[in-house]
C-alpha cells in the first residue's frame, strides 16, 4: 500500500532540490512591483489569474492552499493580503518563508495534507488560492469540501487543475510528440502504470500524480456549495506536450460561496 501523501511530500522536497521551475521564489523585483500594484500570479502554467477574479485584497485573509514554493504566496502578500500558505512539502514552505523573511511580509506557513484544514475554524479566510495541485492527490473532493468549508460567506476559490486529456496518452511518447492513447480517467499512477514504471517513479522520489473526472473538478466545487463564476483553459508552452500543443490541458475557475 502507497502511502501517496508521505511519498509525493519527499517528492516534491526533491523537486525543490531539484530547482524545479515551480519551486523557484520570486525575486525582490517582483515583490516591489507587487508593492506598487503591479502584479500577476498563476493557477495554471502560462496565463495570469484575470485581476477581477480577488476582489479587494487590501488586509483579505488569503490561503494559498498546496501552493508552496515562493511564488504566488509572496506576490499576494506584497499586495497587501494576510496570507497563509498550506503545503505538504516542508522545502516548499521553506521558499515562502525566506521570501517573507527577506522582504517583511509576515506570511505563515503550514504543513499539512490539503483535503485536511480541521486545523483551521470555518469561515477563517476571505479567499482560497489553489494552484495546479490536486492532480498529486487520489481524491479531491474533500478539498473542494475543506476550502468551502474554511471560506467566509461571500468568499472566493481560485483553483487552477488538469484537464482529462493530459492523463489519456503515453507521457513518454507525448513528449517526444506522439501522441498514443493508453489510459483511461479516473487515472492513478498507483493503479494503471506498468509496475517497472511505478517503480521507477518510486524509486527516484518522482511525484505520483491522478487525473480526475470533470465530474470531480467541476462538480465537486459544486456539490460543496460553491457557485462557478469564472472559467478559463490553458496549455503548456508549445512543443512541450503533443496533447497540449492540440487541446488545453489546463483549467481555472472562480467559485463564490454564497453569503
Amino acid at each position: 500500500m502507497i502511502d501517496f501523501l508521505s511519498h509525493n511530500r519527499e517528492a516534491w522536497d526533491k523537486q525543490a532540490a531539484d530547482g524545479n521551475r515551480w519551486t523557484l521564489p520570486v525575486d525582490a523585483a517582483r515583490i516591489a512591483r507587487a508593492r506598487a500594484g503591479d502584479w500577476t500570479v498563476d493557477l495554471t502554467p502560462r496565463k495570469p489569474v484575470p485581476r477581477e477574479w480577488f476582489g479587494d485584497l487590501k488586509g483579505a485573509r488569503v490561503l494559498g492552499l498546496a501552493s508552496g514554493g515562493g511564488q504566488q504566496g509572496p506576490i499576494l502578500a506584497a499586495a497587501g493580503a494576510e496570507v497563509t500558505v498550506f503545503d505538504a512539502s516542508p522545502a516548499q514552505l521553506s521558499r515562502d518563508l525566506a521570501v517573507s523573511e527577506r522582504e517583511g511580509l509576515g506570511i505563515r506557513t503550514e504543513l499539512g495534507d490539503m483535503a485536511d484544514l480541521s486545523r483551521f475554524a470555518d469561515a477563517s479566510f476571505d479567499l482560497v488560492f489553489h494552484p495546479c495541485s490536486n492532480c498529486f492527490v487520489p481524491s479531491i473532493r474533500p478539498v473542494w469540501k475543506e476550502a468551502a468549508r474554511v471560506l467566509r460567506p461571500g468568499g472566493r476559490l481560485l483553483a487552477g487543475f488538469c484537464l482529462p486529456a493530459l492523463f489519456l496518452v503515453d507521457e513518454d511518447l507525448d513528449e517526444k510528440g506522439e501522441i498514443v492513447v493508453r489510459y483511461k480517467i479516473p487515472y492513478s499512477d498507483a493503479e494503471q502504470l506498468a509496475p517497472d514504471l511505478l517503480k521507477k517513479k518510486l524509486d527516484q522520489k518522482v511525484p505520483l500524480s491522478f487525473g480526475h473526472p470533470l465530474s470531480d473538478q467541476l462538480g465537486g466545487q459544486l456539490d460543496a456549495g460553491l457557485l462557478l463564476a469564472g472559467y478559463y483553459e490553458d496549455s503548456w508552452e508549445p512543443g512541450v506536450s503533443a496533447i497540449s500543443d492540440r487541446i488545453p490541458c489546463f483549467a481555472a475557475t472562480m467559485a463564490l460561496k454564497p453569503r
